[in-house]
């Protein structure tokens, strides 16, 4: 036979085997699209903060700069400092006490006036809607959360005093340089009257890289400027600590995913290719009988293999990018980063890779077909080895289950090699499920330990309008009047249940450097729900606790006692009006509680932390609420109470951002992988079931049903699915458990034992059955294809 003839050989067997044909570039095009997904991933858990920064060109520092102490030709001058780079601005500043969105309390904002969001310096990303387009818009930072407890939408309204402004867009700086931002003419009606003008200037320096370079160049732009016309500033630093600790803890589950998925394609690839030149011995043989060389034997079926690929491959790149693209906004999000694209070389990466893979799965067995003699082939194609699945045959016959079933369950033992890449397909799609599952019930735990969404959903601040004069670090201390007020109001409305202060001063402790957040509680703070890693609650004097990282950074334990110094020694310069009045207290460490920080952090009673729970340092009120109580009618109750003019404003808790992006990125990795394992199963169904057609064919000559070719179809997956499932249960369990470790290790936390312990054996054994159902599920297609035919078509299709 002539080389021409063995191509259209090739061609021919790619239009007469039109659904294996498919089911390659099928494969090709999800295990592509998987993989590109996957290397994507990877790339943007490598330094996104850094990636984004160069991108949007994030400003080193923005300078907030008081308009009355300093003209606009002396603040325009700032920019042609030495180690100056680049500088825009200035950009017109409001400080907004407090705002409503939707009707509902919002909270403080920082308003810029930008008519453009581009620029030399912090160069904004806008991730849904658009810019604004002149006055009653707004565009809030960050991104939309339809889902949350206050949805944040475009087309949402947001009322500043008396103004009502449009969310027409969301936009990311970088460095968080604004909370909003509006048309420039804009920001003089919003700002709060009684305070100086303000204005921001952003900058970026030659040596910006250390706290000390960025307070040099601070001094130097300061130094420049008339006396008190730098009222505040914001590091690029501060941004870049806090993405990098989104960061780090997405960063475990993200690559966990990514290897899976990866994994995953070059199981299934490997299988579908090697799996459809080895189904096809018998045509070897014969095609070996009348003259065809091994040569053209190895080529005709690289050729079958490689033509379906290389469409899959190329589409799969594509699909890859476009399932990537949502996938990608959702991580920016959780990142605090503008945007994320696919990397330039996972869209060549992935498809060459699994270009290689299939030459490489498909050359192999061609080379062992080539070199098989025409009568081994066709003795190769007509059955299995000797012996195999005889035992399991005589078996099923011995527990008098039905033929069908019979049948199927032995079919897996007749294919060793091919059943064990199937267990291998199922039990990683089945790992995956499960572990998403697990890790989305333990991130659920920490994210209502951490914003106590489920124990205390409203939140109550000290939302004053500020006073005149120079812009302070917070609102006005509250007077004893508007506490009797707080506390008539709360006791008065339906519906509450419990609430308690929560106080926030700087202290010191002998063993760890620097200062050491102190929580104070002026009542039972037990049920707002703190995760306990060891010990308990603080329930007696003397008595307190604390996060890891104080542990961590003083080296000492749960149980030991050490020394807290309260009072100026503490507050250093932070409040240099206050009265010299130092406490030392000794204290005992009775627990740790789930807090991530880098922070030390220290909790107790006002008995045993005296001198901090003074007004001046109260933080915010916890609300708890009786069962069945609306949250939106109970806040908006409370704060007809308070008045609109009030000191006080009632809050929904929000929860935590990060862990309702982690948790839809968790279902949307998972839900890939499964339909990848889903088609790894029907590939290997289809080629069982083509390779058992003449048997087929038999038994329908003989009187077997469609139901029972059905049932024996589908019964080939169960013995590799209940394998499948009995291994991929424990290792979810033990891939869950570390995860969650390595997130909460990134957050400098350790994790009580509650949050790893989320997969009960009943609930395990459950969530098991996955393997079961994508088998099933994957072998429904042939299955229903074997049902349909006729005896005399499946003859004939031998």
């Amino acid at each position: 036979m002539t080389w021409l003839g063995a191509v259209r050989t090739a061609a021919g067997g790619l239009l007469r085997h039109k659904v294996q044909t498919i089911v390659i570039g099928l494969v090709l095009l999800i295990s592509t699209a998987s993989a590109t997904l996957g290397f994507a991933l990877l790339a943007v858990t490598n330094a996104p903060f850094d990636a984004a920064f160069s991108a949007q060109h994030g400003a080193d520092v923005a300078l907030m700069l008081n308009t009355t102490k300093a003209s606009d030709a002396e603040i325009a001058a700032t920019a042609k400092l030495s180690g100056v780079t680049a500088a825009v601005g200035p950009f017109g500043l409001a400080q907004v006490a407090s705002s409503e969105l939707d009707g509902q309390p919002f909270g403080g904002l920082r308003v810029v006036g930008r008519s453009n969001p581009s620029g030399p310096v912090d160069d904004l990303v806008v991730n849904a809607g658009h810019w604004v387009t002149g006055p009653g818009q707004i565009v809030l930072s960050g991104t939309p959360s339809p889902g949350g407890p206050q949805p944040l939408n475009v087309g949402s309204v947001l009322t500043i005093g008396t103004q009502k402004l449009t969310v027409v867009g969301f936009a990311n700086s970088i460095t968080n340089t604004a909370d909003g931002w509006v048309e420039p003419s804009q920001v003089a009606s919003l700002a709060t009257p009684g305070l100086p003008a303000t204005d921001e200037m952003l900058y970026r320096f030659a040596s910006a890289g250390t706290y000390a370079q960025i307070n040099a160049d601070i001094v130097t732009v300061t130094k420049s400027l008339p006396k008190d016309a730098v009222s505040n500033n914001v590091s690029w630093l501060t941004a870049q600590t806090q993405s990098e600790g989104n960061g780090a803890i997405m960063e475990p589950f993200v690559v966990a995913f990514a290897v899976i998925g990866l994994v995953m394609a070059v199981l299934i690839v490997g299988n579908v290719v090697s799996g459809a030149v080895a189904a096809q011995y018998y045509r070897i043989g014969v095609l070996k009988s009348i003259g065809m060389s091994p040569g053209q034997v190895i080529m005709v079926y690289l050729s079958r293999s490689a033509i379906p690929a290389i469409i899959g491959v190329v589409i799969g790149v594509v699909v890859g990018n476009i399932l990537a693209a949502p996938l990608l906004n959702t991580s920016a999000g959780a990142y605090g980063v503008g945007s994320q694209q696919v990397p330039w070389w996972a869209s060549v990466a992935a498809p060459l890779g699994m270009l290689v893979l299939t030459l490489l799965a498909a050359f192999l067995p061609s080379l062992r077909a080539g070199r098989l003699s025409a009568v081994q082939a066709i003795a190769a194609g007509r059955a299995p080895k000797a012996g195999r699945g005889y035992f399991v045959h005589r078996l099923a016959g011995k527990l008098n289950l039905p033929r069908p079933v019979g049948i199927g369950l032995a079919q897996p033992f007749a294919k060793p090699a091919r059943t064990a890449v199937t267990l291998a397909a199922i039990a990683f799609g089945a790992c995956a499920v499960i572990f998403a599952f697990g890790l989305s019930s333990a991130l659920g735990r920490a994210a209502q330990s951490q914003t106590h969404s489920a124990t205390a959903p409203v939140l109550i601040q000290d939302q004053g309008p500020p006073q005149p004069g120079p812009i302070t670090n917070g609102p006005p201390v509250p007077t004893a009047a508007q506490f009797t007020q707080l506390t008539s109001a709360l006791s008065a409305q339906p519906g509450t249940a419990h609430y308690v202060a929560e106080y926030i001063d700087p202290v010191k402790v002998p063993d760890v450097s620097g200062n050491v957040n102190a929580f104070v509680y002026n009542g039972d703070a037990s049920w707002i729900g703190w995760g306990i890693i060891s010990g308990h609650w603080y329930d007696a004097p003397g008595e307190v606790d604390v996060n890891t990282a104080f542990l961590t950074q003083s080296g000492l334990a749960v149980g030991d006692t050490t020394t807290v110094t309260i009072g100026e020694v503490a507050r250093g310069s932070l409040v240099p009006s206050a009265p010299s009045h130092v406490t030392q207290v000794t204290v005992k460490i009775v627990g740790e509680i789930f807090a991530p920080s880098s922070q030390p952090r220290i909790m107790g009673s006002p008995q045993t932390l005296p001198g901090i729970a003074i007004p001046a340092n109260l933080g915010e009120y916890y609300v708890g609420l009786k069962p069945g109580t609306n949250v939106a009618g109970y806040v908006e109750g409370l704060n007809s109470e308070f008045g609109a003019n009030g000191v006080w404003q009632a809050f929904p808790e929000r929860g935590g951002q990060f862990y309702v992006v982690a948790g839809d990125l968790i279902s949307i990795l998972a839900l890939m992988v499964a339909i990848a394992a889903g088609l790894g199963v029907l590939n290997t169904v289809l080629m069982t079931t083509r390779d058992k057609v003449h048997d087929m064919g038999i038994f329908k000559a003989l009187g077997m049903r469609p139901g029972q070719t059905l049932t024996m179809v589908v019964c080939q997956v169960i013995p590799p699915a209940v394998i499948a499932g009995a291994i991929a249960a424990p290792a979810a369990v033990a891939l869950t458990t570390a995860t969650v470790k390595a997130m909460a290790g990134t957050a400098h936390t350790d994790v009580p034992a509650s949050f790893t312990q989320v997969l009960p054996p009943s609930r395990l054994a459950l969530l098991s059955l996955a393997a079961l159902v994508i088998a099933v599920l994957g072998a429904m297609f042939p299955a229903s294809w074997a049902a349909r035919s006729r005896p005399a078509t499946a003859l004939r299709a031998e």
